[in-house]
């Protein structure tokens, strides 16, 4: 067996180009066969054995690759090493390879690093509190690092110069550098800043109308913020802009458990009035207003005795409008209403009146801070008190229509007509408001 393999060295070094092409042949095969034995054997054989332990059940060490990307390391130092026994290579050429070899080695060590630390922020991602916490921008920070030193070693390698020489022409290029990355510092101190004073988590409701955002953010990064709008698209913003400008964190509102009803409803001025006897008595059927207009009663009473000769102008007296009145049934009303929260601020008051109207606000909060239920007990509220108002002598302002001018018309045509028939004008001893109201 040795005198054959000496016989066959003999017969190759008498052709020396078929004996560089057949050792470097053998160099190639027998890194292909240890990466394969280094994939398909070991790889497979140490993920089996993780298997028995907690984290090699876990999905998240096979889809990352960390292990399978370390194998890659096994040819090239193969290459690396067997390069120089490889006789009638120029030594520039052995030089490339080995240098070659060693940048993707540090290549690959580096990628592998880079996948550990994802599939460390994966991990912390599945405790409940990481929401409060994200440590993603760190981690890109930290990538950001290790790529940078991986770069200066890559290039070190491949030029076969120590990497004490790049790193000292790197205080020269340090304005440069902070021109290059000024973005990612910015980004880096916003991040900081954000979640050391628990500015955002991901899962809070924001908005932010100067860049049209408003909604969940979904992912907190180094240089970004993912918000899913409420129709479903996503807003990027850099991270450092939830520092410079201002935006509205719903978070409080989720947290206390009440979100805020603050609607008007627009009154017609002309409306309003004190009420007769026989509005009060046909109003005592409410129940929610019945003892308030016994006690209101009592009260104006006791108010109006004390006036003694004054009392008996009208003027002078106290009396209870429709509009009080309604007020504190819309108070009475919140206060039994199972979707409002009794422990938060309830009030109905006046605003200032306006040209549209006597705006009526109802301010409250709902017992749920759910989008879709919130509505709902809004809308139900105020298609109770619209189709209540009535009954209190009030109507709700709102700028005449088409339907109203035709009607306005018709009713201008009516009167037009004489009981023979033919047109006659207005008397002139009345006006059209009379005419109409008759």
């Amino acid at each position: 067996m040795t005198a054959l393999y000496q016989s066959s060295i003999d017969w190759l070094e008498r052709y020396p180009e078929l004996h560089t092409l057949t050792t470097l042949a053998l160099l190639i095969l027998a890194a292909w066969l240890a990466n394969w034995v280094v994939k398909h054997i070991l790889v497979r054989a140490l993920l089996k054995a993780l298997s028995a332990t907690t984290l090699g059940k876990d999905k998240l060490l096979k889809d990352v690759h960390i292990i399978r990307r370390l194998a890659n390391v096994v040819p090239a130092l193969i290459l690396s090493a067997g390069i120089r026994w490889i006789p009638g290579l120029p030594d520039a050429l052995v030089e490339i390879v080995r240098n070659v070899c060693g940048a993707f080695v540090i290549l690959t060590v580096a990628l592998a690093i880079g996948n550990a630390l994802t599939l460390v922020n994966l991990l912390y991602q599945r405790r409940v509190d990481a929401h409060l916490r994200p440590i993603k921008g760190y981690v890109q920070v930290v990538k950001i690092i290790v790529y940078a030193i991986a770069t200066i070693l890559i290039i070190a390698t491949l030029i076969d110069r120590s990497p004490l020489i790049l790193l000292s022409g790197l205080g020269a290029m340090a304005a440069v550098l902070m021109l290059i990355f000024q973005d990612t510092l910015l980004s880096l101190v916003a991040s900081v800043q954000i979640s050391s004073n628990d500015i955002v988590r991901v899962g809070d409701w924001v908005e932010m109308p100067q860049l049209n955002a408003d909604g969940d953010v979904i992912d907190i990064a180094l240089h970004t913020v993912k918000i899913q709008n409420w129709d479903k698209t996503i807003t990027t913003i850099p991270t450092k802009r939830f520092i410079t400008d201002p935006f509205k964190n719903w978070r409080g509102m989720q947290e206390s458990g009440g979100r805020r009803i603050k609607r008007t409803l627009l009154l017609d001025q002309q409306s309003v009035h004190f009420l007769d006897a026989e509005e009060c008595q046909r109003l005592h059927r409410f129940s929610l207003l019945d003892d308030y207009l016994t006690d209101k009663a009592k009260e104006l009473d006791d108010w109006n005795l004390r006036l003694e000769a004054r009392g008996k102008e009208p003027v002078n007296t106290r009396r209870v409008t429709n509009i009080g009145t309604f007020r504190a049934y819309i108070e009475r009303y919140l206060r039994s209403h199972p979707g409002i929260h009794q422990g938060m601020t309830l009030m109905v008051r006046q605003l200032t009146p306006t040209a549209d109207g006597l705006p009526l606000e109802i301010y409250c909060f709902t017992n749920t801070v759910a989008w879709a239920a919130y509505e709902g007990t809004q809308s139900d509220i105020f298609d109770h008190l619209l189709a209540i108002l009535p009954e209190f002598g009030l109507s709700v302002f709102q700028h005449p229509s088409g339907l109203d001018m035709r009607a306005w018309q018709s009713g201008q045509a009516l009167l037009n007509v004489p009981a023979n028939g033919a047109s006659a004008p207005f008397a002139q001893s009345e006006s059209a408001e009379e005419l109409a109201a008759r």
